[in-house]
């Protein structure tokens, strides 16, 4: 018999998430190497959350299984004149407990970003992954992403 598939509750973050999502960030390789869970938080963090929950263009969510948080993401308006002024959406940070990987809790949290850039009105939706991230970008294909773009980034001295 098939386990049964675990629905999520999926929320705006409030300031007392940031520990756990900044926990869930730090809980894969990459993250490892530039997020600090440990507490007290580095204030950064807060200050971050701060200005997120005041552009009417973010949403910061979290997800919650049995009142535990194992997920998160983030979602961007773009406005731009682009494909006649189309407003597109922008995921990011998508985050999913590394013990709960593999589970559908993933393909949750995306439907749900999908849906809400969706009723926004944007025209699509698009999101980034790290080149080395090689299970995650599968994990898109699975659910119909096309690899459209090469990405680029610049960092800034002492900006990492």
């Amino acid at each position: 018999m098939a386990p049964v598939p675990v629905i999520l509750s999926i929320r705006p973050a409030t300031l007392a998430d940031v520990p756990a999502i900044v926990a869930l960030m730090a809980d894969d390789h990459n993250g490892a190497t530039r997020e600090d869970p440990s507490l007290p938080l580095d204030p950064a963090y807060d200050a971050a959350f701060h200005q997120i929950a005041a552009d009417p263009h973010q949403t910061l969510v979290v997800a919650e299984q049995d009142g535990r948080i194992v997920g998160t993401l983030q979602v961007t308006l773009i406005p731009g004149l682009a494909f006649k002024g189309a407003l597109r959406g922008q995921i990011e940070s998508v985050r999913v407990a590394s013990g709960l990987r593999g589970q559908g809790l993933g393909k949750q949290l995306i439907d749900w970003a999908v849906e809400h850039c969706r009723a926004a009105g944007c025209r699509f939706v698009q999101l980034t992954s790290q080149a080395n991230r090689r299970d995650a970008h599968r994990f898109y294909e699975r659910l119909g992403w096309d690899q459209s773009h090469l990405g680029f980034k610049l960092h800034f001295e002492g900006q990492h």
